[in-house]
């Protein structure tokens, strides 16, 4: 008899067919007129009820929301604050800690690297500038330079070092440049 008792009594929840069975099952006929009565009363004070409480949580969250005004909070600032203490507790986390530190080292052997490619740079251009073709290029240069201050008019013909040579010149050529559009305004205007 127990056999026969367990096949009756399933343990398995309702499938989707046996939940289509029982919505479709018209248990109205089994209820007599006074259990029907009961379940419509039933069924309406329920429903006063929840027509209740949801007034009465509505009245509460507009008080909630008069008493957060008077105290100066608002949605911003509760925005920030949550924020806050998110960005505090992901801070205070072991990988965020661990990831921190790495980056912290690359960064530092990041530095270290750009140092020293910048010292190596500037040893290059140290060590070319005292080669013997660039001192070759520098010479002809300012010889070039000196020829033709001498030819204009120069106030230095003795010459001058490199980096005199190259002021100068960039001087006279942005004079040259700023007269021109004078020169083609007045041309213009004739």
């Amino acid at each position: 008899m127990e056999a026969q008792a367990q096949g009756l009594l399933e343990t398995e929840p309702l499938r989707g067919r046996d939940e289509d069975a029982v919505a479709s099952a018209d248990f109205s006929s089994m209820l007599s007129d006074e259990e029907r009565e009961e379940l419509k009363a039933e069924l309406v004070q329920l429903e006063d009820e929840i027509t209740t409480l949801r007034q009465v949580l509505s009245a509460k969250e507009r008080h909630l929301v008069e008493i957060k005004q008077k105290l100066g909070m608002n949605l911003m600032n509760e925005l920030k604050q949550n924020f806050s203490k998110s960005w505090h507790d992901m801070q205070t986390t072991t990988a965020y800690k661990k990831t921190h530190e790495t980056l912290s080292h690359a960064g530092q052997k990041a530095t270290a690297a750009f140092s020293n490619v910048g010292t190596a740079i500037s040893k290059k251009f140290g060590d070319m500038r005292n080669s013997p073709t660039f001192k070759s290029f520098e010479e002809r240069v300012e010889t070039t330079v000196t020829s033709l201050k001498t030819k204009v008019g120069g106030t230095n013909p003795g010459g001058g070092s490199f980096e005199e040579v190259l002021s100068s010149t960039a001087h006279a050529s942005a004079q040259s440049s700023a007269g021109a559009p004078r020169r083609a305004e007045e041309e213009l205007q004739c």
